[in-house]
């Protein structure tokens, strides 16, 4: 088996790892992306989020995009083809308590807080961009040592001598001993699906947290994406209900805002954890999008979290000389080190605050999103960490 010398190989076609080989075009590096599924199957269902599907359309999951990856996506000419719908208002509440806050757009001078676009249609967007580099479907990475590659195809196996190989999916080949990762099991489900109601979106997201998890909906074309955090119990019991009666169970977890749930689509589920790897790099590699981290839902921050390192490593990259050397990897290691600490403490500590029935937890919560509600300031910071990550200024 002959050896091809490359300088970059990217391990997973997701939405990181695409659009990490689109943000490595004109850096001058030859670069090879490896997908395990084909072109097909690959655009219509999801790498890395661990979800049990029943069903045949592709991954629905509603992905939250921050105004910041809009701003990338627009630098890979991939935007203009997602036709992701924005949202100009967040408004969060608590399920039994007092205390809400609307985030709005305005608060941040932004056109949008963000947008939403589904799985499948945002990997369909990213794989349509032309593409220097090689991709190869249907080809699974299947041993790595640190200076080969060995690449399993339909016509057999292919290896590869990366400078630097870049593990971007949840699923790669990525030695736990060499590289240990850190695991926190939420004991939380997200049942997934497309929603409609009584009102009209009119560009505006919730999040109610309950005591059992997160409740969202995201504006999605003229429905709305939902993301039902509960227990693992409990979510096996919402996906067997019939539609009516989930609707009962929808309406009664989230309230009247919006009148009735009128309609649902398939139901999907998946089970939550944080899962990252304290120090993301080993010899002649990296981890980026769910292989350095996989986080909770609550907050939409995972995807952005996971396309700031791509861009980031493709940035570098532009100027090394060696994209596998020590001092590349550390000086990347570095950059990335604050964005990816904040957004991890920030979404789990969200978890640990919000998902319990503590009297006392509560109030305080209540106390929190009226603080919020009041000061102009605080929101904005809040908005603008979402926004940007951990580099964004108040």
């Amino acid at each position: 088996m002959n050896t091809e010398p490359i300088d970059i190989l990217i391990a997973g076609g997701g939405p990181v790892g695409a659009a990490l080989a689109l943000a490595l075009q004109d850096s001058g590096h030859s670069v090879v992306l490896t997908e395990a599924r084909s072109a097909e199957a690959g655009s219509a269902c999801s790498p890395d989020s661990g979800s049990e599907r029943g069903g045949k359309s592709g991954d629905a999951r509603p992905i939250a995009l921050s105004y910041s990856s809009r701003l990338i996506l627009e630098r890979l000419n991939a935007w203009s083809v997602l036709a992701a719908t924005p949202i100009e208002t967040i408004h969060v509440s608590q399920q039994g308590g007092f205390g809400r806050t609307q985030i709005r757009a305005a608060d941040c001078g932004v056109p949008a807080l963000g947008y939403v676009v589904t799985y499948d249609k945002l990997q369909q967007g990213l794989l349509a961009v032309p593409c220097s580099g090689r991709r190869m479907f249907g080809a699974k990475l299947t041993a790595f040592d640190g200076t080969t590659a060995v690449v399993l195809t339909q016509d057999g196996e292919q290896a590869f001598a990366p400078r630097l190989t870049v593990f971007a999916d949840g699923a790669g080949v990525v030695d736990d001993r060499a590289v240990p990762a850190y695991s926190k099991d939420y004991r939380q489900t997200a049942v997934v699906a497309s929603v409609n109601t009584a009102q009209a979106h009119r560009g505006r997201a919730w999040e109610r947290f309950t005591p059992e998890g997160p409740l969202a909906l995201l504006p999605d074309g003229a429905d709305y994406g939902l993301v039902w955090t509960t227990s693992p119990e409990r979510a096996a019991r919402l996906s067997a209900l019939d539609t009516p009666a989930f609707l009962a169970q929808l309406h009664a977890a989230f309230g009247d805002r919006l009148g009735a749930f009128t309609e649902a689509g398939e139901r999907s589920t998946f089970p939550l954890a944080l899962r990252y790897r304290r120090d993301d790099t080993q010899p002649h590699s990296l981890c980026v999008g769910n292989a350095a981290q996989t986080l909770h839902p609550v907050a939409g921050q995972g995807f952005n979290l996971g396309l700031r390192d791509a861009w980031e490593l493709a940035r570098l990259a532009r100027d090394a000389r060696d994209p596998g050397g020590a001092s590349f990897r550390a000086h990347y290691r570095r950059a990335r080190a604050p964005d990816r600490r904040a957004c991890i403490q920030f979404t789990d500590s969200l978890v640990g605050l919000f998902s319990n029935s503590d009297p006392l937890l509560k109030l305080g919560r209540g106390a929190g999103l009226l603080a919020l509600d009041l000061v102009p300031f605080a929101r904005r910071f809040v908005a603008r960490r979402m926004i940007y990550g951990a580099n964004a200024l108040p």
